[in-house]
């Protein structure tokens, strides 16, 4: 073979026929010469075969360099987005991820279904260096993780740019400027297709019944003139965006919606028009407009439910307040951008202000509005010592706070990149009903093409009608609708009841679930721990002792550390301290060796027995017991209540605590839970769930702390606590965003809702597709008709996921 051959044909992971990146999964081959070539599409492999069945072999044999496309063209102008690349603005919308990579969300333009989703994603996840990506059909975003070290960010920009989806980094007020700005625009096309379509249908309707007369001469050329320059704009200005999404699909060759219905609209206008110019044949002007009104209006209700959805986005993203007061050493104030915060600083919240940082209360008491963060309509009383969240409102008196946690290490912003973590990847249902609308439209052209065989043979004078009608009548919109618009549905009503879902497949686990494993401190109890007795052994000053302890919990975020806190003291100091999950805390201080948490833990050769019932603690200094230390923590209110409507809905429930076993057993008995476990350690609760999913159930992890972390990442479904610490949330698939375990049991009903719209939908727009389509291919339904068939079924989709928003709960924990 010829060296410029050789030099034409790039590497092996080229596609032989274009020179794109070759999926490393790709199947496409060609063979030529005795050699196999690979592709990287099934649409490179069909064209690549027809150039060489068709003896145009020499093509491959004779070029000296791959073809130039208009696609890579656009794609290698990365200059055109090297703004992007600049350290300073990345720092805005581009984190670093767990896998030394980093990513971003892009808000994208001109995402209309399911097909286009796939594209985004096929194309983005080819590029070296891009490690996954995935798109977010309701919100129109895409998330993008990569290596900045192998591609650019502009790169990413200009690729989606080049397949005709315009991206840039996702913000909140920009995406909502950007949904707003298309429902504008598709309210403008809407208006026109409606006005049009009435008017269309007032000079059509005289030719269904004239009757056999039919009409005179001059009305029957008059009336198909009026409607001919009244459709034109509908067709040309209306229905633009079918045409743009079609070619863009045949560009990249992906059959999606958009290329049926421009099809049926483009052919139903143009055989009409020559009807109506030749004058001979049928017009179906009426039918034309019809459709796309009645796709676009489906379409604008989706538009409609995606921006409602994005509202609580952005609410979420805007919680934090532009500006603050700051207090220095002198305690004066001065304003600054709530941006400028950092831990350490002292802030001032006056009544009527927002909290613009996480912290906790120095000085003052007062309510609180908490309600945009965990769904609680009430304000709760908050003074010195309590921590409060950024984005919550100060009611009454002013507060002075030390700031913890600032701008994006603050829990709203820790929130919104969890919302968005939620539509990282699609879930398993959504990601089957796209592969099946997308085989479904290559089924509706085949349908077409075979009906129109048959009838040109039969009767050629209808034969164009009834293929029309076919390709009108089945064209999946209600199948591609049916998925996204019943999840977006429900994550939206779940997030307004505090529930924030975080993974995508955690709305389906959780319609499937068969147990709920619950912790104990801080899960079925409030957290809210209080030293209530201290008993000192031997001649140990109480005071000391307990500010002994209080220093070990200084190093600890479990629920239990709060109860000690009142207790630090300036000059005792813990060093090397060690967490030992289930167990407790030991450290050095002053040059002793101390150990405080359970007795065989802390004294562990002379291991004395607690002095009573309830939760005691021992405080051992180099194996020698100093102290008890009693703590009491209340009942979560809805406890029990939760528990019951869990059991109720024939789910089992069990406790693992790590806590003794008077204390647990005692509220096991209270709650009336007959499985639990005392004094289990991470490796025990996740031996116990390993053990339950080996029998094939499903099962939910309730927890709050770090010593929760190996469970919650091992269970079906992670669910994480209001107050549960960042490690936890992160590991967590869904988080609850209140103090009420209530939440838990609506948002079962939602997820079992949800699964139970989506099987609707989808069970109504297969079951629509194939009682329309006989009749359709058979001659008896009508172009105008089909239109009409096609759009209520999509509407009926898109109202029928839109009942997830109104339905009421029947849990006994709802509240108003």
């Amino acid at each position: 073979m010829s060296s410029t051959t050789q030099t034409a044909r790039a590497d092996a992971t080229s596609c032989y026929h274009c020179g794109a990146r070759v999926p490393e999964d790709a199947c496409w081959t060609l063979t030529l010469d005795d050699a196999v070539h690979p592709l990287c599409c099934p649409g490179c492999e069909a064209v690549a075969r027809a150039i060489v069945d068709g003896g145009l072999a020499s093509y491959y044999r004779f070029r000296t360099q791959l073809p130039e496309r208009p696609d890579d063209r656009r794609a290698a102008q990365a200059e055109t987005w090297a703004v992007f690349d600049d350290p300073g603005l990345q720092t805005r919308f581009v984190h670093a991820d767990d896998d030394a990579g980093v990513y971003a969300t892009l808000a994208v333009e001109g995402i209309t279904c399911a097909a286009c989703a796939w594209l985004i994603e096929h194309r983005l996840n080819a590029l070296d260096g891009v490690s996954t990506s995935a798109v977010n059909l309701a919100h129109h975003r895409v998330r993008v993780h990569w290596d900045p070290e192998r591609v650019a960010f502009s790169r990413i920009l200009a690729e989606l740019a080049a397949i005709g989806y315009p991206a840039q980094p996702f913000e909140p007020d920009a995406a909502q400027s950007l949904l707003q700005r298309e429902e504008r625009r598709q309210v403008r096309r809407l208006i026109v297709a409606a006005v049009g379509m009435m008017q269309v249908a007032m000079f059509s309707i005289p030719f269904y019944v004239a009757g056999e007369d039919g009409l005179s001469t001059d009305f029957d050329a008059l009336f198909h003139w009026l409607a001919f320059a009244l459709t034109t704009p509908v067709v040309l200005y209306s229905a633009q965006p079918f045409f743009a999404g079609a070619w863009r699909d045949l560009r990249t060759r992906q059959l999606g919606m958009d290329v049926p219905v421009s099809l049926a609209i483009a052919s139903a206008y143009l055989a009409s028009a020559w009807a109506v110019i030749v004058g001979h044949g049928d017009v179906y002007f009426d039918s034309a407009a019809m459709f796309t009104f009645f796709l676009l209006f489906g379409r604008y209700l989706e538009v409609r439910a995606r921006r409602r959805s994005g509202r609580r986005g952005n609410a979420l993203a805007e919680i934090l307040p532009l500006s603050a007061i700051r207090l220095d050493e002198a305690g004066e104030e001065r304003i600054l951008p709530a941006s400028e915060l950092a831990a350490g600083d002292r802030v001032l919240i006056k009544p009527g202000h927002g909290v613009p940082a996480d912290g906790v209360i120095e000085d003052g008491e007062s309510s609180l509005d908490e309600s945009m963060l965990t769904g609680e309509p009430l304000p709760v009383n908050r003074g010195v010592g309590d921590a409060v969240t950024g984005g919550s409102h100060n009611v009454e008196s002013p507060l002075t706070m030390r700031v913890t946690r600032a701008g994006r290490d603050a829990r709203a912003a820790r929130l919104l990149d969890l919302t968005d973590r939620a539509f990282a990847s699609r879930p398993r249902i959504a990601r089957q009903a796209a592969r099946l609308a997308h085989h479904f439209v290559l089924q509706v052209l085949l349908i077409a093409a075979a009906t129109a065989l048959v009838w040109g043979f039969l009767d050629p004078d209808r034969a164009f009608w009834i293929t029309l009608s076919v390709l009108v009548v089945s064209c999946p919109c209600a199948l591609a609708l049916a998925t996204p618009t019943a999840l977006t549905a429900g994550h939206g009503r779940l997030y307004r009841r505090g529930v924030l879902l975080t993974r995508a497949d955690a709305m389906e686990t959780l319609a499937r679930l068969d147990r709920v494993i619950f912790d104990k401190t801080g899960t079925l109890t409030a957290g809210e721990m209080r030293l209530v007795r201290v008993i000192p052994l031997g001649d140990g000053d109480e005071e000391h002792l307990t500010a002994v302890a209080a220093a070990l919990e200084a190093h600890s975020e479990h629920p239990i550390a709060r109860a000690f806190l009142p207790h630090r003291r300036r000059g005792v100091i813990a060093t090397e301290v060690l967490g030992r999950p289930a167990q407790g805390l030991e450290g050095y201080i002053d040059g002793s060796h101390w150990r405080l948490g359970r007795a065989d833990f802390a004294s562990p050769r002379s291991t004395p027995v607690p002095p009573g019932d309830g939760h005691w603690l021992l405080l051992a200094e180099d194996g020698e017991p100093r102290a008890w230390f009693s703590l009491s923590d209340r009942l979560r209110e809805d406890a029990a209540e939760t528990l019951s409507a869990l059991k109720a809905q024939g789910l089992a429930v069990e406790l693992l605590s790590g806590d003794g076993e008077a204390p647990t057993r005692a509220l096991a008995e209270q709650l009336g839970i007959d499985e639990w476990r005392a004094q289990a350690s991470p490796e025990d609760k996740l031996a116990r769930l390993r053990e339950l999913q080996a029998e094939g159930q499903r099962v939910a992890m309730v927890g709050d702390g770090i010593n929760d972390v190996p469970v919650l990442a091992g269970a079906d479904l992670a669910i994480a606590m209001n107050g549960a610490t960042d490690l936890a949330r992160t590991r967590a698939d869904a988080v609850l965003l209140g103090p009420r375990l209530g939440r838990i049991v609506e948002a079962l009903e939602v997820a079992r809702s949800t699964r139970r719209i989506i099987r609707q939908n989808l069970g109504w727009a297969l079951i629509y597709n194939l009682v329309a389509l006989p009749p359709a291919a058979l001659g008896w339904v009508p172009p105008w008709l089909a239109a009409l068939g096609m759009s209520a079924s999509s509407l009926v989709v898109v109202g029928n996921a839109l009942r997830l928003t109104r339905q009421a709960s029947t849990s006994a924990t709802e509240t108003p």
